[in-house]
């Protein structure tokens, strides 16, 4: 059974930072490209970034390039989302997924960004 577990959510202040966990189980994590979602409440869900299998530089939205960066460690079976310079607008449940289907997407983990 595939199973994706995001973790490391929070509130944080505006320009402040979080980094998200996800651990992946059920399958051969590193044959596959893994990405980030989120979902603000009443919004559709939004791609957020992805990254190959054997790692190095990720692909992201325009909306959080340059303050976010996704990474992995396939021996830990586990993908990362290092968010800098938080905004309001970053507030939503951010999911990782397998490739960038939505519908592999597991538990989710909160990111509040407010004052």
């Amino acid at each position: 059974e595939v199973q994706l577990q995001a973790c490391g959510g929070g509130e944080v202040q505006p320009g402040g930072s979080l980094r998200l966990s996800c651990a992946a189980s059920g399958f051969a994590f590193s044959d596959y490209t893994m990405s980030w979602f989120r979902q603000a409440p009443g919004e559709k869900p939004e791609w957020v970034s992805s990254i190959g299998r054997a790692g190095g530089a990720g692909i992201y939205a325009d909306s959080v390039k340059g303050r976010f960066t996704t990474s992995r460690d396939n021996a830990k079976n586990t993908l990362y989302l290092q968010m800098d310079s938080l905004k309001p607008d970053d507030t939503a449940v951010y999911y990782c997924t397998r490739q960038s289907d939505f519908g592999s997407r597991g538990q989710g983990t909160l990111v509040t960004v407010s004052s």
